[in-house]
């Protein structure tokens, strides 16, 4: 009889699976947003100091995700003066900042702008890939832009500047054409993936140098966030 039950057992459609299976990824799907903005809402990463906060760290938002900007004041220059090329690139005509920034290797090193997105880019992105710093030398930053800014003291920017550095895995420079003239790629330490994007790494920077930021950015909504919640009013 048991025999005969299970021959005649009916199966379930595989529509209904294939439904249940698109339901779940729709709610993966949106539950990720979600996410980005609660962990920008949790904060953490604050360092008691008392310090005169004579230091500012701007962050600007391109076309494809956000970078620092840093005066290239003796501390910066120290810094990342053992880097091959950096010392040079900081010594420019007309050099008064260092931008950096920090993203998968496949997508950062060959996309300008959305529509430079490759399907491997992007893939090697969501699912895990390495990672590069990218160093570039600006001049003046206009008055007029709207950036968010961060106010740090020495002692903060000191260990903002000794964070970034850690980030390059080793010394040479990649022998990427760069976006610019003048940037230069380095390969990073940690891979970049759907929960460590290059967003999430600018939350453990500004963290690291002791300031109060969301626990997890990883979307430029999840930064922007953080930054009026936390680092408006300094």
């Amino acid at each position: 009889m048991s025999l005969l039950r299970l021959q005649i057992r009916p199966r379930r459609p595989q529509g209904r699976q294939l439904k249940r299976l698109f339901v779940a990824l729709i709610v993966l799907i949106l539950s990720y947003p979600c996410a980005a903005i609660v962990g920008a809402l949790v904060p953490s990463g604050r360092t008691a100091d008392t310090g005169t906060p004579n230091h500012q760290v701007l962050l600007i938002a391109g076309p494809i995700h956000y970078d620092f900007i840093l005066p290239l004041d003796d501390m910066t220059r120290t810094t990342f003066a053992d880097l091959p090329d950096a010392a040079l690139m900081m010594d420019m005509n007309g050099a008064q900042n260092l931008l950096i920034g920090w993203g998968a290797h496949d997508f950062y090193t060959t996309v300008g702008n959305y529509g430079d997105v490759t399907a491997r880019a992007a893939w090697n992105g969501l699912t895990g890939d390495t990672s590069v710093l990218r160093l570039d030398v600006v001049g003046a930053v206009p008055a007029t832009l709207d950036l968010r800014s961060f106010a740090m003291t020495d002692t903060q920017y000191a260990r903002f500047l000794t964070a970034l550095r850690a980030t390059v895995r080793g010394d040479a420079p990649l022998a990427n054409s760069g976006f610019t003239a003048t940037d230069l790629f380095y390969p990073a330490t940690g891979h970049f993936n759907a929960f460590r994007t290059c967003n999430v790494w600018i939350g453990e920077m500004v963290r690291a140098a002791g300031l109060r930021f969301g626990r997890w950015t990883p979307l430029p909504l999840s930064v922007s966030l953080s930054h009026r919640l936390y680092q408006s009013a300094g």
